[in-house]
């Protein structure tokens, strides 16, 4: 096994389930990318590049994740390499061609050697029109964190009220609407808002006066 073919495996065999790194592993030989696992970050799970100076393909996939997520993630990248080796055009990001790769990449895996049923059954619903991200698909992120080193301080953004104050992203935030799936938030420092996903980590730094008093 050639050195970045064995650094791969490594890694693959920290953080993806045991019945998935070969698998993982051949995605890679048919198909080489550079892969770095890389520190958390707030907008994206992981992400996929083209240099189309050098043809170099890059994929990075977040190292906080479980190793269910980042199975998913992992794959999530891959398809959208896919996506640009197959098409002269550039389609949507996360258009039909994506989706349809996608499900194709995913559904070796999609059995109970992989993942365990309170996984498998909302990721097998998500999969049938999967989206930008599995945070938008309710069902499929309660049942993946339920394996996550989650702190025991932190709360889904969707469980505050109007109102209340909170700390994401080390900055504080007052909660104000829902919008579809996302809250419309407003930073105290700036007054700036900004729109949250509801399924956000956040820690409840206060609650509204007036809904307690009511």
């Amino acid at each position: 096994m050639d050195k970045a073919k064995q650094q791969l495996y490594n890694i693959l065999k920290k953080h993806v389930p045991a019945n998935a790194v070969h698998y993982c592993l051949d995605l890679w030989i048919a198909h080489p990318f550079h892969f770095r696992v890389t520190r958390q970050r707030s907008t994206k799970l992981g992400d996929y590049r083209h240099d189309r100076r050098t043809g170099r393909h890059t994929v990075t996939v977040n190292d906080n994740l479980n190793n269910y997520s980042f199975l998913i993630t992992y794959i999530h990248e891959v398809a959208h390499q896919h996506v640009q080796m197959k098409y002269d055009r550039r389609p949507r990001p996360h258009g039909h061609e994506w989706q349809m790769i996608f499900r194709s990449l995913m559904q070796p895996m999609l059995n109970d050697l992989v993942f365990p049923k309170e996984v498998l059954i909302p990721l097998t619903k998500y999969m049938l029109k999967p989206k930008a991200s599995t945070t938008s698909y309710a069902p499929l992120y309660s049942a993946l964190r339920q394996f996550d080193e989650i702190d025991d301080g932190m709360i889904a953004l969707s469980s505050l009220g109007k109102g209340d104050i909170f700390e994401f992203n080390s900055r504080m935030f007052e909660r104000l609407h829902l919008r579809r799936t996302r809250v419309m938030c407003r930073e105290l420092e700036t007054s700036r808002k900004f729109l949250i996903s509801q399924t956000a980590l956040v820690r409840l730094l206060r609650e509204n006066v007036e809904k307690k008093a009511s």
